[in-house]
């Protein structure tokens, strides 16, 4: 199933390449949204805020893990297209005893400090022991979401985003099956939530792993692959260090909005927790075109293609637009009724909110469509501090803005929501700026 993106015809590799990578992660988003429908429309807005607030949290402590298998990805990626398989499986080694590492350390942090993080979100007290008991069980699945990322990120480095697609289809149905038992059937309330997700979690972690251990004998460590070397560590640090803070940069900036909506009650709450599901589900396939773009650029930049990688550019902005009008036209005009999938209608204020969050930021997924693509271009062309650079900008001035507009009452919570697109439109001006300049040297 390897697929070599250094040849044949640039579009039609990137969207093959592309297609299983969205759909699955298209799964991915849909069994997250099976919490937050089930809850939603059985549990209450109480509970529908506790898992919305928790799903940002998770998102932010995921994105390390998946920071780091990103990253890893990218060189891994390099080295297949160079053709280099001897450091190619040596490195793949090498990364996973390192996140493995880092995922025991998150493990013990999150249990032992679950209180501390719960206070520096704002959490309301009528909520609190429903998010507590949320969180506990979704914690367990840290590991599971290590396992599934780093061999994700092996297989889509040589080409493969089908099996990753195959197991993640698996648990999004696993999980609206055991959502609907624990928590319509068993009564077993937000823990049971939790717990569906955690299972269908391990299902995919678990499953893609031995998968690409049995079935993948090329990509498997042997014994004189098995050591650690210090040139190795070095140089997927330059890859997965900068990427990794990337992700919890631009997830941490996430989490400061969530606390900030917080402090509006949980009416905001549970609107923001619907309307951000819809929104992660309408951007979701131009986030994952981004991130095909950038294996294809860096295996096209491991093999020294630099015509294929300009003509790339070139492509994948064209069809990111296209996409994103469509999709932006869609959210617009049919807010409403997206947010009645999650919301029950006699829920007036919940659902006048999310409307309004849907229409300023579903206007604008143009504008996210090119960052996708700016970070996936600088992250393969081995220059993962411009894409930390470009968060930065986006997120830190969507946090300044956010606590700094929201702060006047003429504004109010809509300054949160007009505080994003803003952010956007200023990283990609940079983004663009700094890749054009990079085009004109020599």
């Amino acid at each position: 199933m390897e697929k070599d993106l250094t040849r044949g015809n640039i579009t039609v590799s990137m969207l093959r390449f592309a297609l299983p990578l969205i759909a699955g992660n298209l799964m991915q988003q849909f069994y997250n949204v099976a919490d937050t429908l089930i809850v939603g429309k059985f549990l209450g807005a109480d509970a529908l805020a506790a898992v919305g607030s928790s799903y940002t949290l998770m998102t932010f402590l995921t994105s390390i893990l998946l920071g780091l298998a990103m990253g890893c990805g990218t060189f891994f990626s390099i080295l297949y297209g160079a053709g280099d398989q001897e450091k190619l499986n040596k490195s793949i080694f090498t990364s996973f005893i390192l996140l493995g590492i880092v995922d025991i350390v998150m493990n013990l942090i999150l249990f032992a400090g679950i209180d501390r993080i719960m206070g520096l979100l704002n959490v309301p007290g009528e909520i609190h022991e429903m998010m507590r008991e949320y969180l506990i069980v979704i914690f367990v699945g840290i590991t599971a979401t290590f396992l599934y990322n780093f061999f994700a990120s092996v297989l889509r480095a040589v080409g493969n985003s089908f099996w990753p697609m195959v197991f993640l289809g698996a648990a999004a149905l696993l999980n609206v099956g055991l959502d609907l038992l624990f928590v319509i059937v068993f009564d077993m309330g937000v823990e049971g939530a939790a717990a569906a997700t955690v299972i269908a979690q391990y299902v995919s972690g678990v499953g893609l792993a031995v998968y690409t251990w049995f079935l993948c004998p090329e990509l498997r460590p042997k014994r004189r692959h098995r050591r650690i070397t210090a040139d190795v560590v070095k140089e997927l640090a330059q890859f997965s260090v900068l990427t990794c803070l990337q992700q919890s940069v631009m997830n941490l900036g996430i989490l400061m909005v969530q606390g900030l909506v917080n402090s509006f009650g949980t009416v905001i709450m549970a609107a923001f927790a619907a309307a951000v599901k819809i929104d992660s589900f309408a951007y979701m396939p131009v986030q994952d075109f981004g991130n095909a773009f950038s294996t294809f650029i860096a295996q096209n930049y491991g093999a020294g293609k630099r015509d294929r990688i300009r003509g790339g550019i070139k492509s994948a902005v064209l069809t990111s637009v296209l996409f994103c009008l469509v999709i932006s036209s869609l959210v617009v005009v049919f807010a409403r009724q997206l947010m009645l999938i999650f919301v029950q209608p006699q829920e007036t204020q919940i659902l006048a909110e999310g409307v309004r969050y849907l229409r300023i930021e579903g206007s604008f997924y143009c504008l996210i469509g090119c960052l996708f693509l700016l970070y996936g271009f600088y992250r393969a062309m081995g220059r993962p501090g411009m894409s930390l650079v470009l968060t930065v900008i986006s997120l830190g001035t969507r946090v300044v803005l956010a606590y700094v507009l929201s702060a006047i009452p003429a504004i109010g919570v809509v300054g949160i929501w007009c505080a994003v697109p803003i952010g956007w439109f200023l990283a990609d001006t940079v983004g663009f700026t700094y890749l054009i300049m990079l085009q004109r040297k020599p």
